[in-house]
């Protein structure tokens, strides 16, 4: 009888492979920074290796060596943060099961103690637990095609066009508040301007942004002409072209909903809940998921009740839409179960 010494395992993981011959995965926790890695591994069932810090090239090599040798497959996950998907791209191309997840406190005993190194490995520990089955152990983010980034890309930098004019716009409004004058809408426009009645030094002073101003104008009027050309000839009314293409965009492919509770959730337009015992409390939405799509939907449904005052779901829920602060709620959760619909169409 054989017995099996001084040996720690994290997972039933282990136990198989010895006892049944297999080959262990292999799991890498990754923490992302914009210089470096900082990596933890675990073989198989055991116990979590130490945490190695790499160069970004110097990684990518590490990997590619360590799946040539280990014939065993080879996972590894990282937050979502601001350096994109190029690391997800990059590791799938060398055959590893990349996985990008939603950023989330990895402190799960509260022990205020944060460290890159202690990040890898409760990542690590997680992917353990996910690749063994436990798939609510990850929150996987969709990694879309460098196609989707494109393309929702332009629509993205308009949107950040738009905020940099409104926020110069701002700036000159408020100089002629600070000194007694009432503010002029659009005061950058040519003929605005050169009927401001201001004074000299003012006139000067936004005089500096007033280029630039008309310059973001012109490029977000390029952009806008360029996003409706893209959209379908006819569209449903009270759908824009501008919206329908926002959403199509930031959706990327409808087909990966089964259902239109899962469009409703990535959304974020649900009610959050909080329930215990015989209490039940449903609160405001819960801005889960995606903002622009959220934002565009809420555009969509005020559109709706603006232009289209006789459509049946407005007039059934007039009263409600009487009463102000629910007029939202009411109108978006339509526009989640119509909007998808009318797009495909």
């Amino acid at each position: 009888m054989h017995s099996i010494n001084n040996i720690e395992l994290s997972s039933l993981e282990e136990t198989r492979c010895q006892f049944n011959g297999g080959k262990c995965t292999i799991k890498l926790g990754i923490d992302v920074h914009q210089d470096f890695y900082v990596v933890v591994e675990q073989v198989g069932g055991s116990n979590p290796k130490p945490p190695q810090r790499f160069a970004k090239e110097a990684f990518l090599h590490w990997a590619a060596r360590l799946k040539q040798k280990s014939s065993a497959e080879v996972y590894a996950v990282y937050e979502a943060c601001g350096f994109g998907f190029s690391l997800q791209r990059k590791l799938s191309a060398l055959s590893i099961n990349c996985y990008v997840v939603c950023p989330q406190k990895l402190d799960e005993q509260n022990r205020r103690v944060k460290t890159d190194g202690l990040d890898a490995k409760a990542l690590c520990l997680k992917l353990d637990r996910f690749v063994q089955g436990n798939r609510h152990a990850l929150a996987i983010v969709r990694v879309p095609t460098e196609e989707h980034e494109q393309l929702r890309a332009i629509h993205r930098q308009r949107e950040q066009l738009v905020g940099a004019r409104k926020r110069l716009e701002a700036q000159g409004r408020s100089l002629m508040v600070n000194h007694g004058l009432e503010p002029v809408h659009n005061w950058w426009k040519l003929r605005t301007f050169a009927a401001l009645a201001v004074p000299q030094w003012m006139r000067e002073l936004l005089l500096n942004n007033q280029p630039i101003l008309l310059a973001l104008q012109e490029k977000i009027a390029l952009l806008t002409l360029q996003l409706q050309s893209a959209a379908a000839p006819s569209q449903p009314r009270g759908l824009g072209k501008m919206t329908s293409v926002i959403i199509d965009r930031e959706i990327g492919d409808w087909r990966r909903f089964n259902n239109r509770r899962q469009i409703a959730s990535y959304t974020g337009l649900c009610p959050g809940e909080y329930s215990s015992g015989n209490t039940r409390l449903q609160s405001c939405v819960t801005k889960h998921g995606n903002p622009r799509l959220r934002a565009a939907l809420v555009e969509l449904a005020w559109r709706l009740v603006r232009f289209q005052p006789n459509y049946k779901p407005v007039v059934k829920w007039r009263q409600i839409l009487g009463k102000g602060a629910l007029a939202t709620g009411a109108v978006r959760k339509k526009a989640i179960l119509i909007g998808p619909n009318r797009v495909d169409k």
